[in-house]
């Protein structure tokens, strides 16, 4: 979830040295399918049809009901609660699954997100966009990173690709000056620790966005679970169902 992760590591140990050749940057795909070259505007083709609220990708699992738990040490606790709800919302005429993810730091509430999500005949998730909030004090004092695909020229990216390869990068989600995050496969065969187990086949993956410079996260996703930790620190602790 695109969301989910907000540094140093803290609990993911890495099998082997796969960050040292993961720079900023990288290939940055702007074609009708969210990956290649910089020669096509980015529009990628979206057929209603083709699309599920199944989401059983094998790294990015969204069975509804399941409530994944992350927490980050530190002086004051982040913990991030990602919910599959059983809602789906219809964005560009697909039936996306919503995802609510609640972030605290020292059990104040700092976030809340809805994510919405489909998943293609291939297996590739797709991101359709996402309602958040920021607060302080309880209230909300931003709504900044908001976006809808097909909503005033946003469009929807991939947030897993259904046959990951090291080398290939893609655009997650785009919504001009707002939201441009993008992403590239790093490794697919490492080996990660954080407080809710030990993985092997994990895929490890880079991303940053030309909106801040300089700015760059790993995520790490085990087969089976979804995304166990990210180089800022905010590391899997638990996994809910019911």
């Amino acid at each position: 979830m695109n969301s989910m992760a907000r540094g140093t590591v803290l609990g993911v140990i890495i099998g082997v040295a796969v960050l040292l050749a993961a720079g900023c940057g990288g290939s940055s795909g702007e074609t009708g399918d969210a990956t290649g070259s910089t020669r096509k505007a980015y529009a990628p083709r979206v057929d209603p049809a083709d699309f599920t609220t199944t989401i059983d990708n094998e790294y990015f699992p969204l069975e509804p009901g399941t409530t994944f738990v992350y927490e980050k040490r530190g002086e004051k606790a982040e913990r991030d609660e990602v919910a599959v709800t059983h809602d789906t919302r219809r964005v560009m005429g697909v039936e996306c699954v919503v995802v609510r993810d609640t972030a605290t730091e020292g059990g104040e509430l700092i976030e809340r997100t809805f994510d919405w999500y489909a998943q293609d005949e291939k297996g590739t998730v797709w991101y359709f966009g996402e309602d958040t909030k920021e607060y302080r004090n309880g209230k909300v004092v931003s709504t900044g990173g908001s976006w809808e695909a097909g909503v005033d020229g946003a469009r929807p990216g991939i947030i897993m690709q259904a046959d990951p390869k090291p080398g290939l990068s893609y655009r997650q989600e785009y919504y001009e000056g707002e939201a441009e995050d993008k992403a590239e496969v790093v490794s697919v065969n490492e080996s990660a620790t954080v407080p809710y187990g030990s993985f092997d086949h994990v895929l490890i993956t880079k991303e940053w966005t030309p909106l801040e410079p300089g700015l760059v996260e790993h995520k790490y996703y085990a087969p089976g679970v979804g995304q166990v930790g990210a180089s800022e620190g905010l590391n899997l602790v638990d996994v809910k169902t019911g």
